[in-house]
């Protein structure tokens, strides 16, 4: 079944169309969540709910971008609007422009996601909007409704506790 022939059958209600759109984004978009949320409860949560959005404003998809693209906007906005009373961005601080960060040869997987959620919420939502989804400082601002200087000190800060809190690691 082709992409415009699943969104079809999900328009029509059709359960097992709706099941099978479910199935073929469920797990990128839960890790998604789970990135943002640091929590598999809450993920989970913002799942159901993201999707629950999905089917009922399907029939808003324009196609200007491609359905993955346009659940993961969904899912992203959902998960940001959970944590955002955790949310706690530190003031802007200066920056040096060149600042980059030597993770060394090897870092396991399983270091790194702890390290990751262990990281207070602001940095952690910036860092995994930039590092690991791909936005851009702009985009995050205004996901985030925070300045771009915002975006970048608290991306500064959250690679400096990272490079600290895997140097105690390993």
């Amino acid at each position: 079944m082709t992409e415009t022939e699943l969104i079809q059958a999900c328009l029509r209600e059709d359960r097992l169309a709706q099941k099978a759109l479910y199935e073929k984004y469920s797990q990128a978009m839960y890790t998604l969540a789970y990135r943002i949320t640091g929590d598999f409860e809450l993920a989970n949560d913002v799942l159901q709910e993201g999707f629950v959005k999905v089917f009922q404003h399907l029939v808003n998809f324009r196609k200007e971008s491609t359905l993955g693209a346009w659940i993961k906007t969904i899912v992203l906005r959902t998960a940001l609007s959970k944590v955002k009373r955790q949310q706690k961005f530190d003031p802007e601080d200066a920056i040096p422009a060149d600042y980059a960060v030597d993770w060394g040869d090897f870092i396991e997987a399983e270091y790194l996601e702890q390290a990751i959620n262990n990281l207070p919420p602001g940095y952690r939502t910036v860092f995994i909007l930039i590092e690991v989804e791909g936005y851009s400082h702009q985009e995050v601002a205004d996901l985030l409704g925070i300045s771009t200087g915002t975006s970048k000190s608290q991306l500064f800060y959250a690679k400096k506790r990272l490079r600290e809190a895997l140097s105690k690691m390993l």
